[in-house]
């Protein structure tokens, strides 16, 4: 409805009535061009209908909804399921062009607005949660792990005869993974032990960087967000080295949006030495469906050079979903949602260590990890060496999601590196331990739940361990107790 429409409207209905219409209309309108003025996130989250006003306003810009379009293309935005084009708001173009994903596409105006109002959106996220001094960021329709292969892929263009990426190992598959994909040889550095906690060996990487010669590395892989007692790498000293060397330095930030020490890293790293670029996931974020990424950096020029990188064209699904995400909740609702994970981050910490001493366990001390715990398991390896797995498995069919045992002594083999302990981050990590993370979205409740069914676990599990141990302590009746018997029960 435009003013004229709405004047025509006043000739059916009563004016008064069309001119108050015509203003909620408008402050609809109104938030719309904020947005498109200052391309941030709105301070306070907008309705519904905004946003289903707002997506469809995009839509009508778009080829495929045009009413008079005559369409002899190979691609024409033509959906056969009028459920599926719903699920979309009709943006069925997706994003970029086949030469840049960051492109914009002639024959769908509305939806190239939305994909460079969500890079925008984005960027104002990343600065607004501690890295403000982010130049440049686009969300792309992939996971963590291949858009990390993106960086590294761009990254061969600069240094041609690169082969080795210097990687502090964290154990994760697709971090490493992303590395052997885009055809480099990971250089896994192991952690050093300090209390509890497994940190960065600097010396470790200084001395592989004068081994295998700076030239011939590609970039030092860090990593911020992940399990305790792994805690994020030293990314202040690691970016100093790189900068050093004049060797690219690419972080994998995973769910470190989330946390303000992670991103407070990261702001440091790029202040006193090198980051080229950092990525991070939307699903764990910004709690949107899998499938999409940030890729953010410091230097406009190199964030559009791995932006040009990616082949074709693609979805516009993950930008859809984190711009609808960030409108609805707006700068103020998403710093909430951050600060309740600090708040559940304490809850569960506490919970968690007077749970270990009931258990005759301990809370492992890893003050630099600012999302996952973790607890001994020692107990449970000393009573049976099946025991820690078991209760991973109790956990599961109680459905306690999310919590992993890590057992001693685990061997994996990945794209043929053998990893030893793996999943403990450490070939020879001191104990066996249970972790649970505070995450963006948990609750009270799911803190108290998860507790509960815990103590209910290991409980139970000791029980059934006590049992075993007794049953199996019972000697087998001797051969002059049986024979007598028999030989009663004969003259009997």
């Amino acid at each position: 409805m435009n003013s004229e429409n709405f004047t025509l409207s006043e000739k059916i209905v009563s004016a008064s009535y069309v001119r108050q219409g015509c203003q909620a209309r408008r402050s609809h309108e109104q938030l719309i061009r904020l947005l498109l003025e200052q391309g941030k996130c709105p301070e306070e989250g907008w309705s519904e209908s905004t946003v289903e006003l707002f997506l469809n306003e995009l839509a009508v810009m778009d080829s495929n909804n045009f009413l008079s379009n005559c369409g002899v293309g190979e691609r024409e935005g033509r959906v056969a399921s009028s459920l599926v084009a719903r699920r979309h708001y009709r943006l069925i173009h997706g994003i970029g062009r086949s030469g840049d994903i960051a492109a914009v596409q002639p024959k769908a105006a509305g939806s190239s607005l939305l994909n460079k109002l969500t890079n925008s959106v984005v960027l104002d996220i990343i600065k607004l949660t501690g890295v403000r001094s982010a130049a440049s960021c686009f969300v792309v329709p992939m996971a963590t792990g291949m858009s990390l292969t993106l960086c590294f892929l761009t990254l061969r263009h600069r240094r041609p005869k690169a082969r080795y990426i210097i990687w502090p190992r964290i154990d994760q598959k697709s971090c490493f993974k992303a590395m052997i994909t885009a055809g480099f040889e990971p250089v896994v550095v192991e952690n050093v032990l300090e209390g509890d906690e497994l940190r960065t060996d600097l010396e470790a990487v200084e001395r592989k960087i004068e081994e295998l010669g700076a030239e011939n590395v590609l970039c030092v892989h860090s990593t911020t967000s992940c399990f305790a007692p792994r805690v994020p790498d030293r990314l202040e000293e690691l970016a100093t080295i790189c900068a050093k060397h004049s060797i690219p330095h690419i972080v994998n930030n995973a769910y470190g949006v989330q946390s303000s020490k992670c991103m407070h890293l990261i702001q440091q790293g790029a202040r006193v030495g090198r980051i080229d670029a950092f990525v991070q996931s939307l699903d764990k974020n910004f709690m949107v469906p899998v499938g999409g990424a940030i890729i953010a950096g410091f230097d406009e020029a190199f964030i559009q050079e791995i932006s040009r990188m990616y082949p074709g064209r693609a979805s516009a699904s993950p930008s859809l979903d984190v711009l609808i995400t960030l409108l609805t909740l707006g700068a103020r609702g998403y710093k909430k949602l951050v600060s309740e994970r600090k708040e559940m981050y304490l809850l569960l910490a506490q919970e968690l260590k007077s749970l270990a001493s009931a258990h005759g366990e301990r809370l492992l001390h890893t003050p630099h990890n600012p999302i996952s715990l973790a607890m001994s398991l020692d107990g449970l390896q000393a009573e049976d060496d099946k025991a820690v797995t078991q209760l991973g498995s109790m956990l599961f069919t109680r459905q306690v999601s999310g919590a992993r045992v890590i057992p001693l002594g685990k061997e994996q083999v990945v794209s043929g590196h053998t990893f030893r302990g793996f999943m403990s981050h450490s070939e020879t990590y001191p104990c066996p331990y249970l972790n649970a993370a505070s995450a963006v979205g948990i609750t009270r409740e799911d803190v108290t739940l998860c507790i509960k069914r815990l103590d209910k676990c290991l409980k139970t599990l000791k029980k059934e361990l006590n049992a075993a141990k007794s049953s199996s302590a019972v000697p087998p009746p001797s051969q002059e107790d049986t024979t007598p018997r028999e030989t009663n029960a004969t003259q009997d």
